[in-house]
């Protein structure tokens, strides 16, 4: 006689058996393949290929302007990166124009998304419109207004010009990154910080700036690269003032000399470790 064990255990052999080759055949299924992995790759390839191509080219041992074509490695470049003094001229504008420009629009840009993160004001709406449209914009347009607007007013164009239109189209990037970082505020920190016998200039310096720091470098850092690498809008104000881009611009007609991938490299490399360096005192404020 087939005991109810019997019919159980019968069971659930059968079950088990019939499982294995399920098991089997799903094993035995071909992988799909990760084509988003491979979409990622390929835009990072398609990003850091100019770049890489800078980089190597700035070694190569060539006899002419045109670096096009590898003909060697060498070092000498580097120890004649200043042999052009019109070349060394645009860089020194382009890097302290960069520099003044992450100062000023970080610091107006700090005020502008403070306020518009924390208050609300008459006019808030229209702001945020001239901010988003000074971001959207083409870049013609704006160089041909700003052109525009300084030879009405008789201004003019040259190293201020750049200065002020550089401001003027970076401002908005760091305000919304400093408003990004102020909405996401606690303000109970404040409010302890108040509770606490903190006065409102106290507060803002040991409590809000210090919360606010990543933001506001994060915004400088985009201002200073945006400034670095404008062309279209500096072509509109320069005037006979030359910029790093615009020099380059000019030299293709005779051939790029390597000392611009020199240049190009440097300015590459202090800018990695600009960002690294954020990246480092931003994960030490978090802890």
């Amino acid at each position: 006689m087939t005991t109810a064990t019997d019919a159980g255990a019968s069971g659930s052999s059968g079950a088990a058996g019939a499982a294995e080759p399920a098991r089997g055949r799903r094993g035995g299924e071909r992988r799909r393949p990760d084509w988003g992995k491979y979409f990622t790759w390929g835009v990072l390839f398609w990003l850091f290929a100019p770049i890489v191509f800078m980089v190597v080219f700035s070694f190569n041992d060539i006899q002419g302007r045109h670096n096009v074509t590898w003909e060697g490695f060498t070092f000498r470049w580097y120890s004649d990166a200043f042999a052009y003094p019109d070349l060394n001229v645009a860089l020194l504008n382009t890097v302290t124009i960069a520099v003044l420009t992450m100062l000023i629009a970080g610091f107006l840009g700090t005020l502008l998304g403070l306020a518009l993160g924390r208050y609300r004001f008459f006019g808030q709406s229209a702001t945020n419109l001239v901010m988003f449209s000074a971001i959207s914009a083409p870049e013609v347009v704006l160089g041909a207004s700003l052109l525009s607007m300084f030879l009405t007013m008789n201004i003019a164009v040259g190293y201020w010009t750049i200065l002020i239109a550089h401001v003027m189209f970076s401002v908005s990037f760091v305000a919304i990154t400093v408003r990004a970082r102020v909405l996401t505020m606690d303000p109970g920190i404040e409010e302890a910080a108040r509770d606490l016998g903190a006065g409102t200039l106290t507060t803002f310096r040991l409590v809000t700036l210090p919360l606010l720091v990543p933001a506001i470098t994060s915004g400088g850092l985009i201002a200073f690269a945006l400034s670095v690498d404008d062309y279209i809008i500096t072509s509109f104000v320069s005037g006979s003032t030359q910029t790093f881009p615009l020099w380059i611009w000019g030299a293709t007609r005779v051939g790029i000399p390597p000392q611009v991938n020199v240049m190009g490299t440097l300015i590459f490399g202090v800018g990695v470790l600009l960002a690294i360096g954020n990246m480092v005192l931003a994960r030490r404020r978090s802890r």
